[in-house]
């Protein structure tokens, strides 16, 4: 075989190894030093409504930061499917969404990935996974937006603002001064509602929690709007007893006013002059409910049942009745008891039936009735005076003194 031939031969074969391992260009071959090139770095695949004109070996960045590139695009029906590869030390939420961006105006395009706030963030994205359609978005093109301007600035009313600033200086002219008024008030008007806008949430809250109990209780104003009609019906019928009654109230008041005016007077010294009386009793202070919680115990005191062990006691008391000693129980004399003439009775003898005449016999003389005399007795002498006890009892205390002497000797020195 000539050399000829062994050359066709070999070009044959590595154009058969070539086509067998399908070369897709010079963008197909990683860049040297590129990022998500290295090892360790992992695959996503991206689903994109449209990718524009984004191509293989695109950056793809996480913040603004390169952290990878695109390695493949490829179409799945309607969806490009864009597949990205990151470097290992890039961890995202499992939720991160994906969009395409542009680095100028008429710059290249780039895959941009955005986590989420922390607060909604789970989970973490591991290779192999893909982010959905639901998750993907793009910016618009600089032809999109030049279009719609174009729409808006020829298909639009464009020419009828020059109209709308005509009217608009035809109303305002002259009226300069009544216009910045008004816009002063405005200005103030609205500072005051920003000022208030606390109390202004507030009352809507208030009325949202309003119409939320007014809901809940529908049924029940329902009830009460079919039952309006019968009540004011009925108040229909009494109008002239009403009428009567308000008359009747209005005549009262004029009396009632008449008579406060009258005696405000008589009112007025009433009150001063129970002034001292409450300051009095209320410079007593807790004397005077004391002195009522001591006598709600009298005759005995509310220690007397720290001496009671079981749950009865026996009492002894002596009593002296002694005249003498109880004339001088008191300082103040008693007055003396006056004479107390108690008259005997007349008693009447009945007249004795007369003997009648005899022959040679006398009839006796009338015997008169017997009227005894009456007698007064002799008066009960008055008792002396009781003059106060002399000496000091088991307390200390001087006998006789006050009124709580006989009681202090009667009740052994407990009151």
């Amino acid at each position: 075989m000539s050399c000829l031939a062994i050359r066709a031969v070999a070009l044959g074969l590595a154009a058969a190894s070539l086509a067998g391992c399908g070369f897709r260009g010079a963008s197909s071959l990683p860049l040297p030093g590129g990022q998500g090139n290295g090892a360790g770095a992992y695959d996503l695949t991206i689903e994109f409504s449209d990718v524009l004109d984004l191509v293989v070996q695109s950056a793809v960045k996480v913040n603004d930061v390169t952290v990878g590139s695109v390695q493949k695009i490829e179409a799945n029906g309607y969806t490009a499917r864009v597949v990205v590869s990151l470097n290992p030390d890039i961890k995202l939420p499992a939720n991160s969404r994906a969009s395409l961006r542009q680095t100028s105006l008429l710059g290249e395009k780039f895959v941009s990935l955005d986590a989420p706030a922390a607060s909604e963030a789970f989970g973490r994205l591991r290779g192999g996974e893909t982010i959905g359609l639901d998750r993907t978005v793009r910016s618009a093109e600089i032809e999109e937006v030049l279009s719609a301007l174009s729409l808006v600035l020829n298909g639009g009313s464009l020419e009828q603002l020059q109209v709308i600033n005509k009217e608009l200086i035809a109303a305002l002219g002259g009226r300069e001064d009544r216009v910045k008024s008004v816009l002063n008030q405005l200005d103030t008007f609205v500072g005051g509602l920003d000022q208030q806008k606390g109390q202004i949430v507030r009352a809507l809250d208030s009325l949202d929690r309003l119409s939320t109990t007014l809901l809940a209780e529908r049924t029940t104003i329902a009830t009460a709007l079919d039952d309006i009609p019968a009540g004011l019906a009925v108040l229909t019928e009494q109008r002239a007893a009403i009428t009567k009654v308000l008359t009747s109230l209005d005549k009262l008041g004029n009396v009632a006013v008449r008579v406060i005016r009258a005696s405000q007077a008589n009112t007025v010294a009433d009150l001063r002059a129970l002034e001292p009386i409450l300051t009095q009793l209320n410079a007593a202070g807790k004397a005077l409910p004391q002195a009522l919680e001591l006598l709600t115990t009298y005759p005995f005191p509310r220690t007397v049942t720290d001496g009671i062990k079981g749950d009865y006691a026996n009492l002894f008391v002596t009593a002296d009745l002694d005249l003498r000693k109880l004339g001088r129980l008191s300082p103040v004399p008693l007055p003396s008891l006056p004479s107390l003439p108690v008259p005997v009775p007349s008693v009447s003898v009945p007249p004795l039936p007369s003997l009648p005449a005899g022959p040679g016999i006398q009839a006796p003389a009338q015997v008169p009735a017997i009227r005894p005399t009456p007698t007064p007795l002799p008066g009960i002498p008055g008792l002396p005076g009781l003059p106060g006890l002399s000496g000091r009892d088991s307390a200390g205390l001087p006998l006789g003194r006050g009124s709580l002497g006989l009681l202090q000797l009667l009740l052994g020195g407990l009151a």
